[in-house]
C-alpha cells in the first residue's frame, strides 16, 4: 500500500519539485498540499501549479488529519504548526526548512517522542555522505591543519551560513574536540585577522542562481585537503526527501537521521 503524503510548501519552488516527483514516482498518494493562508495561489489545483496537471489535490491553507507522513521545505515560521499538527495526529514528519531557531529544534525533540521525525539540514545522498566522513577526514588530519567552510547559494535564500555549512563544522567539531559553536569565525574583516588555531572559519555567498556549493578546506603549511559537494539542481534533494518520507512510513515515535534511511 502507498503511503498516504502531505507537502507542506508545496506553492514554493522545492514544494512543486517533491510534487512533481512524487506523482512521477507513484509511490506515494498525495493527500495534501499545503501553504500559508495568505499564499496567492490557494484554492488551485497543486498539480497545475507544479506543471504536471490537475491531480485533484488543490492548494489549502490546512493540512488533513490523516496521513502517513508529511514531508515540510517551507519556512521557519510555519515550522512550529506542521509539528504540533503531525505530533497530535500521528503522522510522521520529514523536515528540510532550514534557518530553525533552537527553541524549534527543541519542539522537534519532544515531537519525536509522539512521532518519527527526520529533520536534516541537507536531505541530498551525496551530501549525507560528506557529513558521515568529514569529522573522521578532519580528526585524522590533526590540529595542523586549518578548516575553512565556504558556502554558495542563490541570491533569494535567506538563512546564512546555510544549514548544510553548520552541520559540516558541527561534524568536525564533534570529532576534533573542539567546542561548536564557539570555534566558529564567520568572515574575516579589518587589520588585525590572523587566524587562530581551533578556529574554523565560515564564509557565504549569495548571488544568481546558484542551487548549493559547499567546500571543506582543510590546509597545513605545505598541502591542502579539500572536500566539496555541488548540488547541480533541487531535484537531489526532493530525491532524498521522498527517500526518507519512503523510509520513515510506518515508523516508531523518535528522531531519526538521514545516516539512518541511508544506512551509513
Amino acid at each position: 500500500m502507498k503511503p498516504n503524503l502531505i507537502i507542506n510548501g508545496a506553492g514554493g519552488r522545492m514544494g512543486r519539485r517533491i510534487l512533481t516527483l512524487a506523482v512521477e514516482s507513484e509511490r506515494f498518494d498525495i493527500v495534501g498540499a499545503i501553504e500559508r493562508p495568505q499564499h496567492p495561489d490557494l484554492g488551485k489545483d497543486a498539480g497545475s501549479l507544479a506543471g504536471i496537471g490537475e491531480i485533484n489535490i488543490v492548494l489549502e491553507s490546512e493540512p488533513p488529519d490523516s496521513a502517513d507522513v508529511m514531508i515540510d521545505f517551507s519556512l521557519p515560521e510555519a515550522t512550529d504548526r506542521v509539528v504540533e499538527h503531525c505530533a497530535a495526529n500521528n503522522i510522521g514528519l520529514v523536515i528540510g526548512t532550514t534557518g530553525l531557531s533552537a527553541p524549534q529544534l527543541g519542539r522537534i525533540r519532544d515531537a519525536s517522542d509522539k512521532i518519527a521525525v527526520i529533520q536534516a539540514t541537507n536531505m541530498s545522498v551525496g551530501m549525507n555522505i560528506l557529513f558521515s566522513i568529514v569529522g573522521k577526514v578532519a580528526a585524522l588530519a590533526g590540529e595542523d591543519y586549518d578548516v575553512e567552510i565556504v558556502e554558495a547559494h542563490h541570491r533569494f535564500k535567506k538563512d546564512s551560513p546555510s544549514g548544510t555549512a553548520l552541520t559540516l563544522a558541527e561534524n568536525i567539531a564533534k570529532e576534533t574536540g573542539r567546542s561548536f559553536p564557539d570555534c566558529l569565525v564567520h568572515g574575516r574583516h579589518g587589520a588585525s585577522t590572523l587566524r587562530e588555531k581551533g578556529t574554523i572559519g565560515m564564509h557565504a555567498i549569495r548571488a544568481g542562481d546558484i542551487t548549493g556549493e559547499h567546500s571543506v578546506i582543510l590546509s597545513a603549511l605545505g598541502e591542502t585537503i579539500a572536500l566539496s559537494h555541488s548540488a547541480h539542481n533541487r531535484d537531489n534533494f526532493v530525491r532524498g526527501a521522498l527517500r526518507a518520507a519512503m523510509w520513515l512510513s510506518g515508523k516508531g515515535p523518535g528522531m531519526y537521521s538521514m545516516q539512518d534511511v541511508l544506512g551509513i
